[in-house]
């Protein structure tokens, strides 16, 4: 509940979390049938980049802003960057759209949204943002039970983004359960689970818990900015990906090394992609 997405809008953690995000939606649309975006932890959707939070952190400048006005991005990040500047209209970058916000840009007539933030004041926020989109549903609940509440979807096909703050020791526990129950109850939905990437031997216990989990297709993907060695900070994130669409991952196998090399913030960064569970 003290967790607020605007001090790091638009921080590296960001533009690989949203860029694939946006991919995953578009590969989605490659058929005319709907599908249904799901968030559990929406955010309020806009964030303004030189506002008190952001501008107090200056997370975005080594996100982002190192994308900004480039003309050598990759198509991936090109599609993204593009949706970025459509709020900058002016050319400067000042606002910077949410994971709401990036999908609501992308989504078709017959393709909606459900929406989940717990924080009282971030929810009336981001239900104010969307009020009279008939196509976006809003929810001030715990974002771990939007599998059990709303899957299986009408659509039949869906994209569930996991984000949870992780300001609890046990998120990633409850992230796998929720990935189970979502599987469970519908089991061709489509889920990217983000997780920050601070002190890999944290991590170790979560990934043999997702290779045993009874899971299909999980595709890891991870992003370094600082060694792994670093003890200060966010050293990168990573994404579980479950039932990716063909072909995200020979996409990323070219946009991983260009990000990774633009987004280093000390020495080389690095990546990581490889399945769990299952391969294509």
């Amino acid at each position: 509940m003290n967790y607020r997405h605007s001090y790091h809008a638009g921080n590296h953690a960001d533009v690989f979390k949203h860029a694939i995000l946006l991919r995953m939606a578009h590969l989605l649309q490659r058929k005319e049938a709907p599908f249904c975006y799901l968030d559990s932890h929406a955010g309020t959707a806009m964030y303004d980049l030189q506002g008190d939070a952001a501008g107090k952190t200056g997370e975005y400048l080594d996100g982002i802003a190192r994308l900004w006005k480039r003309d050598d991005l990759p198509e991936m990040l090109r599609d993204y960057c593009q949706i970025v500047a459509r709020h900058n209209p002016d050319g400067d970058l000042r606002h910077y759209p949410g994971s709401p916000q990036l999908i609501a840009d992308a989504l078709r007539l017959q393709d909606r949204m459900i929406l989940s933030e717990l924080h009282p004041e971030d929810a009336a926020t981001l239900s104010a943002h969307f009020a009279g989109a008939p196509e976006v549903a809003v929810h001030m609940r715990d974002g771990y039970e939007l599998a059990k509440a709303f899957l299986p979807v009408a659509e039949k096909r869906a994209l569930w983004l996991l984000d949870p703050p992780f300001e609890k020791t046990d998120d990633l526990a409850r992230c796998l359960k929720a990935m189970q129950i979502g599987i469970q109850r519908m089991r061709q939905t489509i889920i990217a689970l983000w997780y920050p990437i601070k002190d890999e031997r944290l991590l170790r216990d979560f990934y043999r818990q997702v290779s045993n989990s009874g899971l299909p297709k999980v595709l890891r993907v991870e992003l370094n900015v600082r060694p792994a060695d670093n003890t200060m900070g966010l050293n990168g994130s990573g994404l579980m990906l479950v039932n990716p669409p063909w072909p995200l991952w020979e996409e990323l196998e070219m946009v991983l090394p260009w990000l990774a090399a633009v987004l280093a913030q000390s020495g080389s960064g690095g990546y990581r992609m490889d399945w769990l569970v299952g391969e294509p």
